[in-house]
């Protein structure tokens, strides 16, 4: 894991910034990135994971 993204909307912005951070440089063409999405509830707790890969 590099970086966690935790936002109280639905969607969260990994800037070019954190990604030179993690990486070095920012994500470009030909590039992938493996995410993991967690849904939180006062009830439940963490669901289960959906993942993905992007492709820039």
């Amino acid at each position: 894991m590099k970086r966690v993204l935790s936002t109280a909307t639905t969607s969260a912005v990994y800037t070019a910034a954190q990604q030179t951070a993690d990486w070095g440089v920012p994500l470009g063409p030909g590039d992938t990135l493996d995410i993991r999405i967690y849904q939180l509830s006062a009830l439940v707790g963490r669901g289960a994971p959906k993942t993905a890969t992007l492709t820039f």
